[in-house]
């Protein structure tokens, strides 16, 4: 949530933030109404409670006509007190549930605008001229069919729609993947984690996945919990309700885990192969550091996005996500976007998102500053994707493919394959 600070002190601000993001700008004024009719309610309970307590001194000294009239006032208090309490505790309950409903503030320099108004930053790389090579690319389902790498259509028997089977080759595929990727991020000074794949609604909401993302998740009524969509749930509230002391910062880690997603409003998208799918596995950075220190970690994260991508040897993108994709918790979003050859366009493999103070103040996680000067307050969160798996091979089959339906393995992904160099086709 933002700071009701900032709200009382510069609404306007707010309201272009939700006006940028497309959501309800009228929100604003809602929750500074609410807030006044807490302070003012809560200003009456206690000036109320302080005339409470003075008669309550005088009513033992008092005696005849006066006791009479003091009691009679001491009985009218009692019901104003309750009466204010009662206010003041309904319009705090208003005032936080529309304070939740309000997305992050975006960063003055994200570009305005719908999925499709993001802003490029960077290319890296060229695209691969399979024509001068001499051949047509095959798609990622065909190839990891002659690998025998994917099984889609017994995974639609077992499971339905958007569920897949890696096998032989593309199981061990993805523990190189996914190896690589923890080496690289522990190289980096990330603590690798096991992260839960079932989480308590507190920390659901608290990473802002129950608002305007809520029809995307799997809830298990009967336990009252939740299938994360990815680990950064279970990151963020890892030190949920804890004051973190500022010489420990930053904290990184990276978390593996699997990653459920209902993908509603997907109907009819990436409905061949294992680009859009119900249950995938993602390796995730998450950072938790200064405020100050926010928007420079934002930066290494997606260098290190970068960094990965460009050791697999995949031609990408960078782009600055536009203000009405960023979701709730996102000030700003950098997303890494790979060349998928058969779709001839660019597809997001990567996202680094900078959440500011937002999932901090849900989740109640704050730092104390260092000597005389250290006070306590909340810190900022950060999180990257740096290998969501399936999309990642999807990448890789395509980029890499040769006219015979072999993979070549990038350098560095070598080692966690028992050195091949190539993936070869099993069936022909």
């Amino acid at each position: 949530m933002i700071d009701l600070r900032l709200l009382r002190t510069d609404p306007d601000r707010v309201r272009a933030s939700q006006r940028a993001r497309g959501a309800d700008v009228d929100l604003v004024d809602a929750l500074l109404s609410a807030d006044e009719r807490r302070r003012s309610s809560g200003l009456r309970f206690d000036q109320l409670r302080a005339e409470q307590k003075q008669l309550g001194k005088l009513i033992p000294k008092a005696a005849g006509e006066e006791k009479v009239t003091l009691l009679t006032r001491a009985s009218e208090l009692s019901t104003a007190v309750k009466a204010a309490h009662a206010e003041q505790d309904t319009a705090a309950d208003e005032a936080e549930q529309l304070l939740r409903r309000l997305g992050n503030l975006v960063h003055p320099e994200v570009p305005v605008g719908g999925e499709d108004d993001f802003t490029v930053l960077e290319t890296v790389g060229e695209p691969r001229d399979f024509a001068a090579e001499g051949f047509t690319p095959r798609d990622h389902l065909e190839l990891g069919q002659l690998l025998g790498a994917i099984d889609v259509e017994r995974a639609a028997k077992v499971s339905g729609a958007r569920f897949y089977y890696l096998t032989g080759i593309g199981a061990l595929l993805e523990l190189a993947l996914v190896n690589a990727a923890i080496a690289q991020a522990t190289a980096a000074g990330f603590t690798p984690m096991l992260t839960p794949a079932l989480v308590k609604s507190q920390a659901m909401e608290g990473t802002g996945f129950l608002g305007q993302a809520a029809d995307d998740v799997y809830h298990l009524q009967d336990d009252d919990l939740y299938l994360v969509g990815t680990s950064e749930v279970a990151l963020a509230a890892y030190h949920m309700d804890e004051i973190v002391d500022a010489d420990r910062l930053p904290l990184r880690y990276a978390g593996f885990s699997p990653c459920f997603r209902r993908e509603a409003g997907s109907y009819g998208k990436d409905t061949r192969g294992i680009f859009r799918v119900h249950q995938f596995d993602k390796v995730e950075m998450f950072s938790f550091v200064a405020p100050e220190e926010a928007e420079a970690e934002h930066r290494r994260l997606l260098e290190w996005e970068k960094e990965w991508l460009t050791g697999l040897g995949l031609h990408f993108q960078v782009i600055d996500v536009a203000s009405g994709d960023l979701g709730a918790s996102a000030a700003r979003k950098f997303d890494c976007e790979a060349w998928i050859p058969t779709q001839g366009k660019f597809r997001e493999l990567t996202s680094a998102s900078n959440c500011d103070e937002f999932q901090a103040r849900r989740l109640s996680v704050r730092m104390r500053g260092k000597g005389q000067d250290g006070g306590v307050r909340p810190l900022a969160t950060l999180n990257g994707t740096l290998c969501a798996v399936p999309r990642t091979i999807v990448a890789l089959l395509e980029n890499h493919q040769q006219a015979d339906g072999s993979v070549r393995v990038p350098e560095v992904l070598r080692p966690y394959l028992g050195g091949r160099e190539v993936l070869e086709p099993v069936a022909r």
